[in-house]
């Protein structure tokens, strides 16, 4: 500006080829921007004080490298020009030309770095504070520039898909990350410009054959997110609008995606959201969704504990992924829709968060919709299993589903029916709550039954499923019986076993426990008494019983033999005539048959079940009704045989002791072989 008013306040527009006749502070200013002149490119602005920070400076000065214009303004040379002056500044200007000219590509990132002066940068990043010291985004932009001049690698595809998320920082030294660190903490309200900065001067890049590799800009980047990765979800929209613009250069979309990427790797929950943000809305472009898929599994890779990401995937979210992991011919290649799909049990438990009885509900009406009858046999079974967990652990959704269900039969019958197959996996509680719904259900069943609607089938297939499930909920029963029993079994088992290794009751560990808690001389006092009471029952019984059974015979002997009469002559009767009259019912349903019409398969039904019958009678219920008889004439004349032609109650009663007592030795001949069985069992064990 100093120029400016020595010069009458005219620019002159002069070629590549002219340098303003400057004095010898012009030169030393020029000679001191040297390193940032090289990262910038041929940096011809002669720095001479004083010279206030200005954005067209700016502008001229520090983004030379981005315009590289063919002519430049530069103030006009002074009165009284020196010509030794400029040839020296020619030589200069050709020599730093010379320089750039030779700064060629290392071999790799790796020989660049280690070829990195950090003094030198530290220097020239000190000269920039010290000019520039109001101004902290020229610091930061001095800094991208000189580390993207000076690590001019081979060009790397722009995802860098084949080294580790944080290449290419993760080769910095850590002489380098303390300066990048220092720098950006005293920039720290500079930063987000600086983001911008960096991941448009990358996209310009692009533009350029053949262009720059972008590993310093990739560097700053990845050291602005390690520490701040919310920079890159401020504004999201922005971003997106970027990606859409770019969307005909794959190249630029990637980088873009890349950069925003970076702040995952750091916060899962800011990764999800630039996922969620500026790669799912693109997840369908054919060049995009590699990359996409491949950064959400590096992602949830790197972030096992998922608690961190509740509360990020909502259902606007949630079920475009589904869609894309389980529907067929989507803009999807199989491999990645199979790629997906393994992500998706991760990204379901991000979905339903840290309580889902209370966020399950807002799920359910999307899962219904989609479990139609014709969708995929993966993505049937996957939405039946998540309506069944809906059920169970949000109660919330059965009374959402009450609400869908008259419009959502169809998709209410396979849920229904799925139901009915795994009901004893259902818990209790969720099968207690299920009834008064299926209930209900079964009442919108009959009515649009009753009315005749379009969907009377799938009504009827609902009706169907709500009886069978409310079968199952009110049939179910403990099995009392076989509880019981198998308890008894070992409790025998335990008994015997305990008796057998003790040698007696008393010694036994069952006898002493019984003995200790007291309970064994109660049982004895109380056996006793049984004992006693017994004896007086039996004795009267013995008195009283043989003069009323006497009493009794007398009274209902002539009665009884009566009514055995006439049953022998009622059964001989049906025995005589059964088989006339069920061939006469046979012949009637015939003609009865030929005067109705009456179909085929009924009429052969019919014949099969008269043949049914006729078989039934003559082989088992006529054979059954023979051995009776007989049984009961051989009881009568061992009775007689045994009483010596007289039957009394003594006589009977002696009878029915011995065959109590046979019945008794037969119950101790199979209990003891049981007993035996079950010991040779425990012992084996």
């Amino acid at each position: 500006m100093a120029a400016k008013g020595a010069g009458g306040g005219r620019w002159e527009v002069v070629k590549k080829g002219r340098r303003p006749g400057a004095g010898g502070s012009g030169r030393s200013g020029g000679g001191d921007r040297r390193a940032l002149g090289e990262a910038n490119g041929v940096w011809k602005y002669d720095l001479t004080p004083p010279i206030q920070t200005t954005s067209t400076l700016y502008e001229r000065g520090f983004e030379r490298i981005l315009k590289r214009q063919n002519k430049e303004q530069v103030p006009p040379p002074a009165a009284e020009p020196k010509k030794p002056a400029n040839k020296k500044q020619t030589k200069k200007v050709a020599t730093l030309t010379n320089q750039n000219q030779k700064q060629g590509r290392f071999r790799s990132l790796e020989e660049a770095l280690k070829a990195l002066d950090v003094a030198a940068l530290q220097k020239e990043l000190d000269k920039s504070q010290s000019v520039f010291s109001g101004n902290p985004s020229v610091w930061l932009k001095d800094l991208a520039s000189y580390l993207n001049y000076k690590l001019q690698a081979p060009l790397s595809e722009p995802t860098l898909s084949q080294h580790t998320h944080d290449y290419p920082y993760s080769l910095v030294s850590r002489e380098l990350r303390g300066i990048i660190r220092g720098l950006l903490a005293k920039a720290a309200g500079s930063l987000e410009l600086f983001f911008d900065h960096c991941l448009f001067t990358m996209l310009q890049e692009l533009d350029k054959t053949p262009g720059e590799s972008l590993h310093g800009y990739r560097i700053c980047i990845q050291a602005v997110l390690q520490d701040k990765p919310k920079i890159a979800t401020m504004n999201l929209g922005k971003f997106l609008e970027l990606l859409r613009s770019h969307q005909s250069r794959p190249a630029k979309c990637l980088t873009i995606m890349w950069a925003l990427g970076q702040a995952g790797f750091t916060n899962l929950a800011e990764g999800l959201k630039v996922w969620l943000g500026i790669m799912l809305p693109v997840l369908g472009i054919k060049s995009l969704s590699p990359f996409a898929i491949t950064y959400l599994d590096r992602l949830l890779l790197m972030h096992p504990n998922l608690t961190k990401g509740f509360g990020m995937i909502g259902p606007k979210d949630f079920f475009p992924l589904l869609d894309f992991a389980y529907m067929p011919n989507n803009s999807l290649t199989p491999s990645l829709q199979e790629q997906l799909c393994q992500l998706y049990p991760r990204l379901k438990v991000l979905a339903f968060g840290a309580k889902p009885e209370s966020t399950l509900h807002t799920y359910f009406p999307s899962f219904l919709s989609r479990a139609t009858p014709s969708c995929p046999p993966e993505m049937k079974k996957e939405l039946l299993s998540s309506l069944t967990e809906c059920l169970t652990v949000d109660p919330l959704s059965a009374s959402v589903w009450r609400q869908l269900y008259p419009k959502h039969l169809s998709q209410s019958s396979l849920l229904l029916e799925h139901l009915l197959r795994s009901w004893e996996q259902i818990p209790k509680k969720t099968q207690k709550s299920l009834q008064e719904t299926i209930q209900s259900f079964k009442l919108t069943n009959q009515e649009l039954l009753r009315k005749g609607s379009c969907n009377s089938q799938d009504a009827a297939t609902c009706d169907t499923a709500c009886k069978g499930l409310l079968q199952q909920a009110q049939g179910y029963r403990l099995p009392w019986t076989r509880l019981l029993l198998l308890v008894l079994i070992f409790a025998i088992g335990f008994l015997c076993h305990d008796f057998q290794s003790h040698s007696s009751f008393q010694a036994s560990l069952s006898g002493r426990l019984l003995r200790s808690s007291g309970f064994l001389p109660a049982g004895q006092q109380v056996c006793a008494k049984i004992y006693s009471y017994s004896l007086q029952g039996y004795s009267w019984l013995e008195e009283t019983l043989p003069a009323w059974g006497s009493h009794l015979l007398t009274m209902l002997r002539p009665g009884l033999q009566l009514a055995w009469a006439h049953t022998n002559a009622t059964i001989s009767f049906l025995s005589s005539h059964c088989a006339s009259h069920l061939a006469w019912f046979g012949d009637s349903l015939a003609s009865l048959s030929h005067r109705l019409q009456v179909p085929d398969t009924l009429i052969q039904l019919l014949q099969s079940l008269q043949e049914l019958f006729l078989l039934l009678y003559q082989n088992v219920l006529l054979p059954l009704w023979h051995i009776l008889l007989e049984a009961l004439a051989r009881a009568q004349e061992h009775c007689h045989e045994a009483c010596r032609g007289e039957v009394t109650w003594d006589c009977v009663k002696t009878q029915l002791s011995e065959a109590a007592r046979w019945v008794w030795l037969c119950l101790q001949d199979i209990t003891v072989a049981f007993l035996d069985w079950a010991l040779a069992m425990i012992s084996q064990q």
